[in-house]
């Protein structure tokens, strides 16, 4: 039995004598505040995990996108809302980027939430306009080194990890480009394929099917060993940048303060939908990597990234535009 089913058998043991919040939770459909627009990477999976949810607990889980500002309207919202549990927030990684890139954010992660569960992360992959010619990472730099400041690249947001994987990836290979900040992935990936901008590094999710039907092209993936659904890109450690890792990871948050009955129970339903089995072969067909745990796992989690995208943002010199 592997740590996630332990994880969920364990949870379901000690729920048993929780006490009333947790019995009572929810009481009506649970709003979840996704800060990026439909079709992009969290939307993707908070869209499975909610239909899972709803199956499990007999209450709808509505994903409720509020995309703009790198993350930061719906993580504002999310902020302020009730601390009864029915509303949560399905965050990414902006919730510890924001902090650094903006210096002074409408919310404080570590004070305005309480971390119910890591889920998932997704790999990212750098691709390209056909009208690149460039196969290859040496090819794709030369070709930007060649144009400097003339190449745009697409982005989820600014300060979003698209944004900052891209910038850190200029920032070790020498070159310049122009950020063309979006409000999530799916209208950066439209224009990368129209030809409005020329390269975008996004999750392997989203950008997956663009590169199967030849819109876009693949040049190399940023986790440290190749995707299983897209094997025949190298990693960016193979293609001269060692030790180069970022996935966009995603979870779930409360507003501060939720009694922590319900975010045990809450934990306990992620975890039980992430050990599912359908649901594992479809995150897994969207080359995510499943993940779960315990929220103080994930509380730790967070604040270890924090100071990591802190350091990543000041030595590649990204900006909140």
């Amino acid at each position: 039995m592997n740590r996630l089913l332990t994880w969920v058998a364990a949870t379901a043991l000690l729920l048993l004598a929780a006490p009333g919040h947790a019995q009572s939770w929810p009481a009506k459909p649970v709003r979840m505040i996704l800060a990026f627009p439909p079709g992009g990477p969290t939307d993707i999976v908070a869209r499975v995990l909610a239909q899972k949810l709803t199956e499990q607990l007999g209450q709808q889980f509505v994903v409720d996108n509020k995309p703009g500002a790198g993350g930061n309207i719906g993580a504002e919202l999310a902020a302020k809302a009730p601390s009864d549990g029915h509303t949560i927030f399905y965050n990414t990684s902006a919730i510890v980027i924001n902090p650094a890139l903006y210096g002074r954010a409408s919310y404080d992660t570590l004070k305005d939430f309480v971390p119910v569960a890591l889920t998932a992360a997704i790999p990212m992959v750098l691709v390209v306009h056909p009208s690149v010619p460039a196969k290859t990472m040496k090819e794709f730099v030369d070709h930007v080194r060649a144009r400097a400041g003339q190449v745009n690249y697409s982005s989820s947001g600014t300060g979003t990890i698209t944004h900052l994987a891209s910038a850190m990836l200029a920032a070790q290979m020498g070159f310049t480009a122009q950020h063309v900040p979006y409000k999530g992935s799916a209208p950066g990936l439209v224009d990368l394929a129209a030809g409005q901008t020329q390269f975008m590094t996004d999750t392997i999710n989203t950008a997956l099917p663009y590169v199967k039907d030849g819109r876009l092209r693949a040049i190399a993936v940023t986790s440290l060993k190749r995707s299983s659904v897209l094997p025949e890109a190298p990693t960016f450690a193979e293609s001269g940048l060692p030790g180069f890792e970022a996935a966009a990871w995603q979870g779930v948050v409360g507003a501060a303060r939720t009694a922590p009955e319900i975010v045990a129970r809450l934990n306990a339903e992620i975890n039980r939908a992430l050990a599912d089995a359908g649901v594992r072969a479809r995150l897994a067909g969207q080359g995510a990597d499943v993940l779960g745990g315990t929220a103080a796992e994930y509380a730790a989690y967070i604040r270890a990234e924090m100071p990591r995208w802190a350091r990543a943002i000041k030595d590649s010199g990204a900006k909140a535009e």
